[in-house]
């Protein structure tokens, strides 16, 4: 199972200098920590800083691990309350992309 810096690097990689986000997000996970993605910046960042951001996407590491291995849908998991979005839900939207490992 990936620890939450492996999982940053991942994120990292995937956002690159330029995620077309345009927008700053943060995953909340609980007591794993938070990943913050800058889309805003150029070149983009991802960092485990704890920043205001345009969306926070909440989720617990069992599920945030399930919704990247694609055992979990999104829109189910956002129905059953089991990731909520605080903020610009357009922009958590387009997160998916990037989450998938």
């Amino acid at each position: 199972m990936p620890d939450l810096a492996q999982v940053t690097e991942h994120i990292r990689s995937a956002v690159g200098d330029n995620s077309g986000l345009g927008k700053t997000v943060k995953l909340d996970l609980g007591d794993e920590g938070k990943i913050f993605i800058d889309g805003a910046s150029t070149p983009n960042t991802v960092t485990n800083e704890d920043k205001p951001a345009d969306a926070t996407v909440s989720i617990k590491w069992d599920d945030f691990l399930a919704l990247s291995e694609g055992k979990l849908d999104p829109m189910m998991a956002f129905m059953q309350g089991k990731l909520k979005i605080a903020g610009d839900m357009m922009i958590a939207q387009k997160l998916a992309p990037l989450l998938k490992r």
